[in-house]
């Protein structure tokens, strides 16, 4: 799986999960480039991320991500569905 491909698919899950269809994720983007990205959201959204790619993050993980970059090289490390 490429970051291309992932990044697409990353795009719709942020939409679907902030219900705006004008968001585009980015390697760079922060929890700050998104107005409703709160703890509760950051929740929502990494167990709609874990279910699209059909994968689990470990806690670890979820708690030192700085970006969705970081997020990006975790799925695409993985090379999940």
């Amino acid at each position: 799986m490429n970051k291309n491909d992932v990044i697409t698919r990353l795009s719709e899950v942020f939409r679907d999960v902030f219900d705006d269809e004008d968001i585009t994720v980015s390697g760079s983007t922060t929890s700050a480039d998104i107005e409703d990205w709160d703890s509760i959201e950051h929740i929502n959204l990494i167990g709609a991320v874990e279910e699209e790619f059909g994968m689990r993050f470990k806690m670890k993980e979820v708690s030192g991500m700085k970006n969705v970059g970081e997020m990006i090289d975790i799925i695409c490390e993985r090379g999940t569905k």
